[in-house]
Order: structure tokens, then C-alpha cells, then sequence
């Protein structure tokens, strides 16, 4: 484990990524509930099952890869907001068939790899000023903690203020602010695996409450049932409603993963004197491989998932993480009944806590300057206010050249950061 993953380098142990792996496991094991059910409404012969393997199966390898060629703790899964794509506006909206919408993320995936292989995704990740960088990572803590809050029922969607309080009184919202009250009291104790034995204990304290349920004659094993393979549809590749669709899939993968690396390699303090991330390259074609692997299996796109937060700040820094993460998509496959048991308000507590950990580089950003600060700030309260870490990173992007153009500092502006620019203000207008 030292010769592959080097944990004292990177001040960890065995015990300490395994234990990060499953927590990071359990923030994102939705995703075995919500993508499956999600893409199920299609139907026309894509299962609510068949998506539940691809699901599992492609989140394993493309975190497998992440493992052992980028030695990151990050996992990654179909992304949320991308099968949404997927299914009502792709199929449900635009009338393609579910082939076809699995051949664009396929293709996209192609080109994934290519553009990794050319370093075109890496130098985005480097042009984007060190101070954006801690922005983003700002962001996703709050992004990701607004999901938490969300998610548990804590915070609900009003009529009148757009946002508000829940009812507190209700069992899903009473059993996560218990559980949020559990992991504070255990990290401030500093407790190894306070996020984790939080989710835990609160799943168990779910029981009384009706929020856990064990169903009648439940059985922790199953058989997982067979991925729907190569289903892929060219008829309508050479179409402009197709690559509409195809660039759709390829912008938001794009930025979503870019901002997922940029924040879960800040919080784990994985980040060079440069700003640099380690091993970028390898990290990106995880997951680049990860969704031409979905794509074939049956799912929607796969990408770098921002829950990974959650097991760094249970202490992972190495792939070790991620490889705890991959068996434990493989276990899912057989053990679907005994993971389901643990409810969303058990999970929504520990993204709330991660949201709080995700704070600290905001400290380091340059508010003194408005040509740094003000996109920083941007950033930030976008990705929260548009729910998408991508939208952060286009009005933070955007804001970041005018204002430097504005202030006379044309040298500050990388050529990268002007051709994000030029791509993201055409997304207005295409």
C-alpha cells in the first residue's frame, strides 16, 4: 500500500483511507437510488435495474482508474444534473431515443480522452488564476452543503422567499439536525471517523423515527441485474439538435469536473506552491474513461464527484480512498437491500459538515483587490444560487477578464483564460 498509494508522504494511514473511502461511499451511494430511478422513467426497455448495474459497475472503474493512475481521493459516479439532462430534456423533451442520448455521451467521452491526452483540459485547469481556484472550492462547501440542507428537508422550496425553513418537527429534518448535532460533537472531540460513525448512528436512530425502514422479509443480498450493453444509435450524429446535445454533455462534464478536482484537491491540501494539481492528467482521463464506460454499460455521463469532500475530511489523501470507494460500488452490486436502508437525512449531515471544512481557504482570498476578489466572490455564490459548480466557474471566469481588461492589467489574463472566456460568453448567444 506504501509503494503504491506513498501515505506517508501523504501524512495518512491504511486504516484512515479505508474509513475515508466508505464515507465517501456513503455521501454519494444516492446515486445508486436517484440515477437508476431517474433514467427508469424513460422506460422502452431501459430498467430501473439494468441502470442500477451500469451504474455501480461505472462509477467502480472509473474510480478504479482514478486509484491507481491519479492517486486521488476522489470517486466518481453519473453525475447529477447530467442524467436529469439525459432523461428530460434529451429523451423526455427533445423525442431521441434513449440510444441515441447514450451514443452523444458516448462520443463525448471519445473526445474526453482525446482532450486529456492533449493536455487541452489540463491547461484549463492551470489558467485558471490561484485565487478563482479557492473560490471554486469556497463554492462546492456551500454548493454541496445547500444539497445537505436541502436533501434532509432542513431547507425547503418556498412560495414567497424562494427559501426557507422546513418543519424541524418532521421526522426526516429532526433526524438530520440529530445527526448534524452527532458529527459536530465527534469531530469537535476529534474522534477518527467522526463522519462516518455520524451517518451510522443516525441511520440506526432513523428506525423509531420511521425514516429507516427495514421492509418485510428484507434480505441484505441480491443478484444485480444484466447492464443494458452497447446500445448505441448513429443515425442521428450528423444532426445540429445532436450536437447541441453533444456539447451540452461535453461543456457541463467539462467544467463540473474541473471545479470537483480544483475543490476536493484544495481541501485535501493536495495543491503545489503553484496551485497546481498532482497527477491532473491521469485524473481527467478517470474520468474521461469513466463515461465512454458508462456510455457502453448504460448510464448517463460520469464525472468527478464533489461528496468525495466528505472522506478527505475524514482524512483521505490518497488513491487508497478511492479504491475503498470502487469495492464498495462492486459490494453495492450484491448488497443493493443493506446500503439502501441508510435514508438521505442520515447522509445530508455529513455534506453539511463538508460544507463547513470546504470554508477555510476563503481566509487566503485576495478581497483587496477587485480584480481578484469580486471574481471570487462570484464564484462563490453562484454555484449555490445556480446549483451548478459549472455556472460558478463561467461568471468567475467572465467577470475575472473584464475586470482585468477594465484595470489596464492585460498581462494578468492568460490565453487560456481568453479563450474560456470567448467560449463561455458565445454559450449565451449558441
Amino acid at each position: 500500500m506504501e509503494k503504491l498509494f506513498r501515505l506517508k508522504e501523504r501524512g495518512t494511514t491504511v486504516q484512515r483511507e479505508i474509513f475515508a473511502g466508505l464515507t465517501t461511499f456513503l455521501t454519494m451511494a444516492y446515486i445508486l437510488i436517484v440515477n437508476p430511478g431517474m433514467l427508469g422513467e424513460i422506460g422502452n426497455g431501459m430498467t430501473a435495474g439494468a441502470v442500477f448495474t451500469a451504474t455501480a459497475i461505472a462509477s467502480a472503474i472509473a474510480t478504479l482508474v482514478m486509484a491507481f493512475a491519479a492517486n486521488l481521493p476522489i470517486a466518481l459516479a453519473p453525475g447529477m444534473g447530467l442524467n436529469a439532462f439525459f432523461t428530460y430534456a434529451v429523451v423526455l423533451g427533445m423525442g431521441y431515443s434513449w440510444q441515441v442520448a447514450l451514443t452523444a455521451v458516448f462520443l463525448e467521452g471519445i473526445l474526453f480522452i482525446i482532450l486529456s491526452f492533449c493536455n487541452a483540459r489540463e491547461a484549463i485547469i492551470t489558467a485558471i488564476p490561484t485565487n478563482l481556484k479557492k473560490a471554486v472550492a469556497v463554492g462546492i462547501g456551500i454548493f454541496i452543503a445547500l444539497i445537505g440542507f436541502s436533501n434532509s428537508g432542513i431547507v425547503v422550496n418556498t412560495a414567497g422567499t424562494i427559501i426557507g425553513l422546513g418543519d424541524l418537527s418532521a421526522a426526516s429534518p429532526l433526524l438530520a439536525f440529530l445527526g448534524l448535532i452527532i458529527i459536530i460533537v465527534l469531530y469537535t472531540l476529534k474522534v477518527p471517523g467522526a463522519i462516518l460513525i455520524g451517518i451510522l448512528v443516525t441511520t440506526v436512530i432513523g428506525i423509531p423515527l420511521g425514516v429507516t425502514t427495514v421492509p418485510e422479509g428484507w434480505s441484505p443480498v441480491g443478484l444485480p441485474a444484466a447492464p443494458l450493453l452497447f446500445q448505441f444509435d448513429f443515425s442521428s450524429v450528423l444532426s445540429f439538435n445532436f450536437f447541441t446535445v453533444f456539447f451540452t454533455f461535453l461543456f457541463v462534464d467539462i467544467f463540473d469536473t474541473v471545479g470537483t478536482l480544483v475543490g476536493v484537491t484544495t481541501q485535501a491540501g493536495l495543491i503545489d506552491e503553484n496551485g497546481n494539481i498532482p497527477r491532473v492528467k491521469q485524473a481527467l482521463i478517470a474520468d474521461a474513461v469513466g463515461t465512454v464506460a458508462g456510455a457502453a454499460l448504460g448510464t448517463s455521463t460520469v464525472t468527478s464527484y464533489v461528496e468525495s469532500t466528505a472522506g478527505v475530511a475524514a482524512g483521505g489523501r490518497t488513491g487508497l480512498t478511492s479504491l475503498s470507494t470502487a469495492v464498495l460500488f462492486l459490494l453495492a452490486l450484491f448488497l443493493a437491500p443493506l446500503f439502501l436502508l441508510i435514508p438521505t437525512a442520515a447522509t445530508a449531515p455529513a455534506l453539511i459538515m463538508v460544507g463547513f471544512l470546504m470554508m477555510r481557504p476563503v481566509t487566503s482570498i485576495d478581497f483587496s483587490d477587485p480584480t481578484e476578489g469580486i471574481p471570487a466572490f462570484l464564484a462563490i455564490v453562484m454555484m449555490p444560487f445556480a446549483y451548478s459548480i459549472a455556472e460558478g466557474i463561467v461568471y468567475g471566469v467572465i467577470s475575472y477578464v473584464l475586470l482585468k481588461l477594465a484595470a489596464g492589467k492585460f498581462k494578468e489574463i492568460s490565453v487560456v483564460s481568453w479563450v474560456l472566456f470567448v467560449v463561455f460568453v458565445l454559450r449565451f448567444f449558441l
